[in-house]
């Protein structure tokens, strides 16, 4: 079995799948942290982004905001009190759609937000909603999505499937398909003997239904990751994938598959490939603590003289680079925005300096 199908099964599968059975992975009582756990200062600093491109993109009616992988819904909790009390017009004509096909986090997700049952419906499947000008988004969502792994072994690539030796799972080197090795051309040859990695050859076809039911529109990506030649840097020769359970990050998803959380960092070259190829223009990609300091410049501006200690320690985790700061990034990109917006790889790489 492919790697990516066995890792959509252990993560995802409505019986056993990681995700399908516990509504409360994230935090202090679960088995990984994210921006979110630090306090709401994220899901205000968000909202202030999303109420900023409301502005500039003079929406007049309705809109909505789309979250994908969005937990226990604690994030868009704290974004849609942030859009209530900056914004009372903009809120009254937005509609929150949160994508998730789960029953047992829509289930969390609807005890989190019963404060907001005007703004907020859910769709498994985005295709039914008609269209409308907003925005896309999913903190550390672009990491779980399912990935291949594979090995430069003799020269040439090898695909590393699960197979089954003795009543455990197993990594069975086999030769790539074709799809997944014109994935690989843009890697080049230069890699040590035993060099392994992941590649992600799905974020096309994860982008386009969103795609189709927005107009003009802002999506926007948090996650751990790097640009593509960093990630498949010679010297990265064991991978980025990790399994987290209990705060602790292990290295075999083979172990324990349904009870450990499954990740891999993001290609972020290849997302905005991706988003290029159906007619996204580039707008930013930067890590954490530049791009949380210039979205909360005006927030921050606002403390002088009323010192707010909790949320600036809250800022300060989520902006030091050696916390949040410097390993997570974010990735925007636009459609149907200004044609003096960047529309190519070049422009993009421009933006991360």
């Amino acid at each position: 079995m492919q790697f990516s199908k066995f890792m959509a099964l252990a993560l995802y599968e409505p019986a056993l799948g990681y995700y399908a059975k516990n509504a409360r992975q994230v935090g202090r009582g679960g088995d990984f942290f994210t921006s979110v756990s630090v306090g709401p200062l994220f899901g205000h600093l968000l909202a202030r982004r999303f109420l900023s491109w409301h502005g500039q993109a003079e929406v007049n009616g309705p809109w909505r905001i789309i979250e994908c992988g969005a937990h226990d819904g604690t994030l868009a909790k704290d974004i849609l009190e942030t859009i209530r009390r900056l914004n009372p017009a903009a809120f009254e004509t937005l509609e929150y759609v949160i994508a998730e096909p789960l029953p047992l986090l829509t289930s969390a997700q609807k005890e989190t937000l019963r404060d907001f049952q005007e703004q907020v419906k859910w769709a498994v499947h985005v295709d039914g909603l008609f269209p409308l000008p907003g925005i896309v988004f999913g903190n550390e969502l672009l990491d779980a999505l399912p990935f291949d792994v594979v090995e430069w072994r003799g020269r040439e690539w090898q695909a590393c499937h699960v197979g089954m030796e003795n009543g455990n799972f197993i990594w069975v080197l086999c030769p790539p398909s074709p799809a997944l090795l014109k994935e690989l051309e843009p890697l080049g040859t230069e890699f040590p003997e035993g060099y392994r990695t992941e590649i992600r050859t799905g974020f096309r076809e994860f982008l386009k239904p969103l795609t189709r039911v927005m107009k003009k529109s802002l999506f926007l990506w948090p996650d751990y990751g790097f640009a593509r030649p960093d990630y498949y840097h010679p010297s990265r020769s064991e991978g980025t994938l990790r399994t987290f359970s209990k705060h602790r990050a292990a290295e075999n998803p083979l172990a324990s598959p349904g009870e450990v959380d499954i990740t891999a960092h993001v290609d972020f070259t290849a997302v905005a490939e991706a988003a290029l190829s159906l007619g996204a223009h580039s707008l930013a990609f930067r890590n954490q603590g530049a791009w949380l300091t210039a979205v909360g410049r005006e927030w921050l501006l606002s403390l002088d003289g009323q010192p707010q200690p909790t949320l600036l320690r809250q800022f300060q985790t989520l902006t030091h680079p050696a916390h949040l700061g410097g390993s997570f990034h974010v990735l925007e990109f636009a459609f149907h925005d200004s044609s003096s917006a960047p529309t190519s790889m070049q422009d993009l790489h421009r933006l991360a300096l």
